[in-house]
């Protein structure tokens, strides 16, 4: 039996009677809705139900009351005494379908939120719109396939080769010579009829297409993104074994050369890899504490750190920061922000080094592991070389894939699964690699030279939308020799578990802006930049600190109370080795330089799922009722909320059936 949860969501004490009355006021409205009302009221509805006023001269009121709108947006439920609001989370719902239902509530607040932009619906409009492009009018529209001719393609031919021939094109900055359309406009455009909003990712990442070669424009058959993954997931790191506890584990009841060898070399690294010549010119460090690291040496370090992190958040320096070019890795360094950064780092690599670096230090031996595994506080600063080893190399050679689907009329066929299986495939792989074959910025920036991190994937991972199961990835496995790989062994989306998740997903864009404006406003100290390198997720820090101003549980509210499934497909067989670092080559359990891996992938779902599917009376009704004619009733069609009237709509030339 499930407790109701409450929650005192008061406003900061010393705030204004009338923001506080006009709290009130809201809250009382909020729960005196029904369930229907919240998501079809925008915030502006509510702030002028509740007659608030303007907010832009109530900074804490309207922090408040845009969070608590989506929260009640997303099933909270709220009730006002005379101590003030109470706010519930919902409770988990039993039902699969009320469970997915919520969960596509909670996405489409933010989705909808965006498409009402009058920047965003000038470009699906304007991708809409007929342009020419070299002796004929193209538009968006010739990119998807009508549902008829596919249905008609594929009782010709029931097996599907000749229907579909999907393949894989990596999005960059250059156009399809098809359409004249900007392949990275053709990517966004459809990811506009994803659940969930479309933002950019932090890091790296390279979104694919993939096409059908069949029809005359390659109509998009489905959308993949391969990302810098989320840096800790307890289940994924526990199913690869180098989480951290499990690692160290495994190296006391195996301690061996190559392992001791390892974390010698790790020691050392740790401590190559920092810029340390103004830190030696300033007087923070001598050049013996290199060598022979003290206490005083690193108390030093952490009280520069402090320093400059400070100047960094008090300075007006941002722009300069950002204006410093690329390639000056010096320049970088020597920012407050990198400088606080290399005095922190430096500081935990001596500390580790001082203790640690006793036991294997000149020289590395499995004896000299045996005795670090066995002192506490060796034991102890191995666990931090190993988050540290892990942290580094966690967005280097893992990778998440943050899109992966199809549209329609292909998703009917299970094109999902034909995406999913071609976004880990040769042609991703060595196109990721050779992307991200370059010096990383925040390691070359701690360095004061450019550093190459390893862009070699061992996993990719990604998560379902719902947790009640993704039949997308459900039972997504194929022969490991479909791409070169050994005979008997197969490749695949395995479940590595499930995950509570935690997050800014169900607040909206203005929530987010209220809040980090009431926190400055409150501590002009305290800033987040969204500057690259200053930590993951800017969009979450700002949400923590206005939060944490307003005096309300970050943590209960940055639940969104959403299980996730975390899977995952290990690329190589040395993967917790490689992964860590431990091994310096992988051993791949496919042909990463198959020339034809697109079209074995398309063969054997063409054989294992489409042609089944598409057998289906219900399947093929479903195909059909994709169509091109006017008005156009096309699945992959952005479908653009109502809006205030800001944008017109264009008029549409329907294409030919």
């Amino acid at each position: 039996m499930t407790t109701t949860k409450y929650i005192p969501l008061n406003l900061p004490s010393g705030t204004p009677r009338r923001e506080r009355q006009g709290y009130l006021r809201l809250c009382r409205l909020l729960s005196a809705q029904t369930l229907s009302e919240s998501p079809s009221r925008t915030h502006d509805d509510w702030m002028a139900l509740a007659k608030l006023g303007d907010l832009y001269v109530q900074p804490t009121l309207a922090a408040a009351a845009h969070t608590v709108i989506d929260l009640v947006a997303q099933g909270w439920t709220v009730q006002v005494d005379r101590l003030g609001p109470l706010f519930s989370p919902p409770a988990p719902r039993s039902d699969r379908a009320a469970e997915k239902a919520r969960i596509r509530s909670q996405e489409h607040l933010r989705r909808d939120e965006q498409l009402r932009k009058p920047s965003v619906r000038r470009f699906v409009l304007g991708m809409e719109q007929p342009h020419v492009h070299g002796d004929r009018l193209v538009s968006i529209f010739d990119l998807m396939r009508d549902g008829r001719e596919l249905s008609a393609a594929l009782d010709e031919d029931p097996i599907g080769s000749t229907a579909i021939r999907p393949y894989v094109q990596v999005v960059d900055d250059s156009t399809c010579t098809l359409t004249g359309f900007r392949l990275q406009d053709i990517w966004r455009y459809f990811r506009h009829t994803w659940s969930n909003a479309y933002a950019s990712v932090p890091g790296r990442s390279m979104s694919i297409l993939i096409r059908d070669a069949v029809t005359p424009y390659h109509a998009v058959i489905g959308l993949a993104a391969v990302s810098s993954p989320i840096v800790q997931i307890a289940e994924r790191d526990t199913w690869m074994g180098w989480e951290t506890d499990t690692f160290v584990r495994g190296l006391s009841e195996e301690p061996t050369e190559k392992a001791a060898r390892w974390v010698a070399s790790r020691i050392q690294a740790q401590q190559d890899e920092i810029y340390v010549y103004d830190l030696l010119r300033d007087g923070v460090l001598q050049p013996s504490d290199l060598t022979a690291p003290t206490d005083d040496a690193i108390a030093r370090l952490n009280a520069d750190a402090e320093r400059h992190r400070q100047r960094h958040h008090r300075s007006a320096s941002i722009r300069q920061v950002r204006s410093i070019d690329r390639g000056d890795w010096v320049a970088r360094a020597q920012t407050d922000l990198f400088r606080s950064k290399r005095a922190a780092a430096l500081a935990e690599a001596l500390d580790i080094r001082m203790v640690l670096g006793s036991h294997l230090l000149p020289e590395s031996s499995v004896e000299g592991l045996r005795h670090a595994l066995q002192d506490a506080r060796a034991r102890t600063q191995l666990r931090r070389l190993v988050r540290r080893a892990r942290g580094e190399r966690v967005g280097t050679v893992i990778a998440d894939l943050t899109v992966c689907g199809a549209i329609a009329p292909y998703n009917a066929l299970a094109a999902g699964k034909l995406v999913g299986a071609l976004a880990v495939s040769p042609t991703v792989l060595e196109a990721y690699q050779r992307k991200y074959n370059r010096p990383s910025e925040i390691a070359s920036s701690m360095a004061g030279r450019p550093v190459v991190r390893e862009s070699r994937l061992s996993l990719i991972a990604t998560t379902s939308l719902y947790g009640t199961g993704s039949s997308q990835y459900n039972r997504l496995y194929w022969p490991a020799d479909v791409l070169g790989g050994p005979a008997g062994q197969r490749m695949g989306f395995h479940e590595l578990g499930r995950s509570r998740s935690y997050g800014t997903s169900h607040l909206t864009d203005e929530s987010v802006k209220a809040l980090l404006r009431f926190s400055v406003l409150k501590d002009s100290s305290v800033r987040v930049n969204s500057l690259f390198g200053e930590g993951v997720s800017p969009r979450l820090r700002k949400v923590r600190l206005g939060l944490s101003a307003l005096g309300w549980p970050t943590d209960d509210l940055l639940k969104h109370g959403r299980e996730r499934i975390v899977y995952g497909v290990p690329l190589v067989s040395n993967l917790t080795d490689y992964s860590i670092g431990v091994d310096s080559t992988p051993d791949y359990l496919l042909d990463t330089e198959v020339e034809d891996g697109d079209q074995r992938i398309a063969d054997w779902w063409l054989v294992r799922w489409a042609a089944r599917r598409a057998a289906q009376e219900p399947v093929r009704d479903a195909m059909q009722a994709h169509r091109l004619t006017r008005p156009i009733t096309h699945g992959a069609r952005v479908r653009l909320p109502e809006s205030d009237g800001a944008v017109d709509q264009l008029p549409l030339m329907a294409q030919p059936s």
